[in-house]
C-alpha cells in the first residue's frame, strides 16, 4: 500500500515536501483542514514562521485534531519552523506561541541568526546510513534540552565550539533545525516513510 502523508499547507515550503514524497514513492497531499488530516497515513509539518504557522493552525480549527493524531501515534516530521511547533517548550517565542508537546524538547527559535546567517553544514546522523547530510539552516532553532525518551540524531558544532543538537525523534515524531527538502537527499523524508508503514 502506497503511503499517503500529507504536508501542512497553511504557510511556508511545502511543495518542496510534496516533490521529495513523490521521490520516495510516497503519495504526498496538502493538509489545510481537520477532513484533510483525517485521511492521511502520515503528516509533514514544514519550514515557514513557526508563529504564522501556528496562528493559522489555531485559526483554521486544526490544533486539538493535531494534537490528538499526534498522541494517537500519527507519524509527524517537523522541520524548522515545524520543530518548534513540535516542541514543549519553546524560547525566544511569543507569549502565544504554539507548541504541540510531541517531543519532550526546548527549542530556541532563530537560534542560529536572521536570514543573512544562513548556511549549510554537514550533519552525520548515525542511523541514517551513508555519507554526512548536507544540512541547510535558514533562520533555524535549535535544541537545548531533551527529555529522557528523545533519541539524538544528529549535532553541528556552532563558531564558539558547542555542539549543537539539530535533529532528534521520539517515537512518532521527527524533527530537524535545518531543511532536508530543499536538497537531493531524500533520507530524512524516507525515514518518515518507513515509519508510517511500521505505524500501518
Amino acid at each position: 500500500m502506497t503511503a499517503r502523508i500529507g504536508v501542512l499547507a497553511l504557510q511556508g515550503d511545502f511543495r518542496e515536501h510534496l516533490r521529495m514524497l513523490t521521490q520516495c514513492g510516497a503519495d504526498g497531499v496538502k493538509v489545510r483542514s481537520e477532513a484533510d488530516l483525517s485521511a492521511v497515513d502520515g503528516l509533514i509539518i514544514p519550514g515557514g514562521e513557526s508563529t504564522t504557522i501556528g496562528m493559522l493552525i489555531v485559526r483554521n480549527g486544526l490544533e486539538a485534531p493535531l494534537r490528538a493524531a499526534i498522541g494517537a501515534g500519527l507519524p509527524v516530521m517537523g522541520t524548522c519552523a515545524g520543530m518548534i511547533l513540535l516542541a514543549s517548550e519553546v524560547l525566544d517565542g511569543r507569549p502565544d506561541q504554539l507548541a504541540l508537546g510531541a517531543i519532550d524538547m526546548t527549542v530556541r527559535r532563530n537560534a542560529f541568526g536572521r536570514q543573512v546567517d544562513s548556511f549549510e553544514s554537514a550533519v552525520q546522523v548515525p542511523s541514517l546510513p551513508g555519507p554526512p547530510i548536507t544540512a541547510v539552516f535558514i533562520r533555524a532553532p535549535w535544541v537545548e534540552r531533551v527529555g529522557d525518551r528523545v533519541q539524538i540524531l544528529g549535532t553541528v558544532v556552532t563558531e564558539d565550539g558547542t555542539d549543537r543538537i539539530v535533529a532528534v525523534r521520539q517515537g512518532n515524531a521527527l524533527a530537524t533545525s535545518f531543511h532536508p527538502e530543499v536538497t537531493d537527499d531524500v533520507r530524512f523524508h524516507a525515514l518518515l516513510v518507513d515509519m508510517v508503514q511500521e505505524a500501518s
